[in-house]
Parts: C-alpha cells; structure tokens; sequence
C-alpha cells in the first residue's frame, strides 16, 4: 500500500488534492472531478492511474485493519479510490465497489459524479426504460453546462457509443459506417490527448466533431420517411445502394427503393420461423428466391454473394432485436 501511495503521488505530482483533505464540503467535491478531469487529460496517465489504484485496492483490502497505516495514508487512500470511481463511471458506465470506504466517502463519490453532470445526464428519463434519447435538447443542454472539457468529451464519447448501439439494431450496415467515423474521432483525439497539446481549440475541436456526428445519426436515423419507405426497408435499400455504389453501376433511384421493399418482403417470408437462420434449407432458399428478384429486376447479378451475405446478415440483426 505505502509503495502504491508513493507511486501514486508521484503520477499526480502536478495536480493539488489540498481541497480534498479539508472540510469545505463544495471545494472537496469540485477537487474529486478535477482530480478526475486530470487523469482523463492524457490517454498514458488514465492507463497508469487505473492499473496503479486497482493494484492499490487489492493490496489495501489485505491490510485494511493494520496499525500500520496511519490516518493520513487511508485518507489518501479514499481519494485515489474515490477518484477512479469517478473515472470508471465517466469512461464505463459503473463505478467500482466502494464498500471498504466509510460513508462520508461514498456519498462524496457519489455527489462528485452528480456534480460533474454524468449521473445526471445518464439518469434523465429514468422511468422503467432501458434506453433513453440522447437527441433529446433537454440532455445536449445539459452537456453544455459541463465544463470540464475532457469530461465533456468522455461523455459524448460514452453518448456516441450508446446511440450506434442503438441505430445498430435496426441497420448495421448504416451504423457500422457511422461506427468507423466514430473510431476516427476517437483515434484522433487520443493522439492530440499524447501530444500534451490538447489546447482550448482543439478542446472545442474535439467536442463540435462529436456533436456533429451525434448531428448526423439523427439525422440518419429518420432518413427512411423522407423516402416513403419504412425503417427495415431502408436497412436492405442501404445494403442495395452500398453495393452499387462500391462497384459503380448504375440504377434508377426509384427502382432501387421498390426493389428494397422487395427484399424485405422475400426475407419476411423466409424468416417467419423462429429457428430460420439455423436452418441450411431456408438459408438456401433465401438465397435462390434473392438471385431471382435481384436478377428480374435487373440488378447486376456478379456480385450477388456480396449482396446475399449483407441481406442476411441484416435480417439476422432484425431477428434478435425485435421485440
């Protein structure tokens, strides 16, 4: 435990936990989501700030009850602990098990998280629902009022993840696009985050490419009315026109989204049974019945696997999702 402290208090060395260990309850709180917003600042440390407390933890649950420690070494115990509460649940969602801390400790944990604007954004709309609309104003104006920038950014990272799982169900081939944007972002941000140049431009940088992505899934999500068709339809019309586009032939748009409807209709008929993807004479079928309709609606047929394997794949995803 005391060689984890030293180890720690090194990594920390530029930051001030002073606020933490007085009695002012609000500078406490506010020094607990700085603390976390300086681990977050640089991929590196947040890595080695996690791995150092976890070990930490482990060796304090073995001697937790020794006179050795004083006072003052569980003090800052509680605060290393506390501080990765704070973290894990920003960047995972569940905050670690802080039974071993007294109850001062974890209601501070606890109010330093609804403080900085996580629980609060995560626990909007809590009403027996399992997902919430992050589109939703009343959550983006609240993620405006945080101003911690690292945090802000961890939280539209988490947001981001939630609305591609999301979008995910219903089309995979859109999502998995957005997805790959998505990691780009992520990718570029980490690396600025190492350089130790993450300034307030490339903060706001950072924050307005994420929003705008937020922006453009929505925007997606509700592309299918725009075009009279219905939200399953536009899953198999994307898979039709990715295809097309990849290998650059042409076809007519209003072809294209009859023959999306058609598609739909042969996989509903096909996937009526409820064990149909595990079963080698419907996955024929299907496939035979998909070369037919995509041949006498003259969809170039060369790259009919490609098409059937996208197909299927998204009438796979339709099956474990729907309700």
């Amino acid at each position: 435990v005391k060689n984890h402290l030293d180890l720690l208090s090194q990594l920390m060395h530029n930051f001030d936990a002073t606020d933490y260990f007085g009695d002012n309850a609000v500078a406490q709180l506010e020094c607990l989501n700085r603390a976390a917003e300086f681990v977050t600042s640089v991929g590196k440390l947040e890595k080695r700030y996690m791995a150092l407390v976890k070990r930490l933890k482990a060796a304090y649950d073995v001697c937790c009850g020794s006179e050795s420690l004083s006072q003052g070494e569980r003090d800052r115990v509680h605060f290393y602990l506390a501080v990765r509460a704070v973290v894990y649940k920003l960047t995972r969602g569940e905050a670690p098990d802080a039974a071993q801390m007294n109850a001062k400790v974890r209601e501070m944990i606890a109010e330093a998280i609804r403080a900085s604007g996580v629980e609060e954004i995560f626990s909007l709309g809590e009403d027996g629902a399992d997902t919430i609309d992050i589109f939703d104003d009343d959550y983006l104006a609240r993620l405006d009022k945080i101003k911690l920038p690292n945090t802000k950014i961890e939280l539209l990272k988490k947001l981001l993840a939630q609305a591609l799982g999301d979008f995910g169900k219903t089309n995979q081939h859109k999502a998995t696009e957005f997805a790959k944007r998505f990691r780009a972002l992520v990718d570029k941000y980490n690396e600025r985050k190492e350089e130790d140049a993450f300034t307030v431009e490339v903060h706001k940088e950072a924050v307005e490419s994420l929003l705008a992505l937020m922006a453009d899934i929505k925007t997606e999500m509700g592309s299918f009315t725009a075009l009279g068709i219905t939200v399953e339809e536009k899953a198999f019309y994307d898979i039709l026109k990715h295809v097309a586009h990849k290998y650059q032939f042409a076809y007519d748009e209003e072809r294209l989204l009859a023959l999306a409807a058609k598609v739909k209709a042969v996989v509903d008929d096909q996937a009526q049974y409820p064990d149909w993807n595990n079963r080698e004479d419907i996955k024929s079928a299907l496939k035979v019945k998909l070369i037919v309709l995509l041949k006498s609606n003259g969809y170039p047929p060369v790259h009919i696997d490609e098409v059937y394997q996208g197909v299927f794949e998204q009438a796979e995803n339709f099956k474990a999702h729907r309700v």
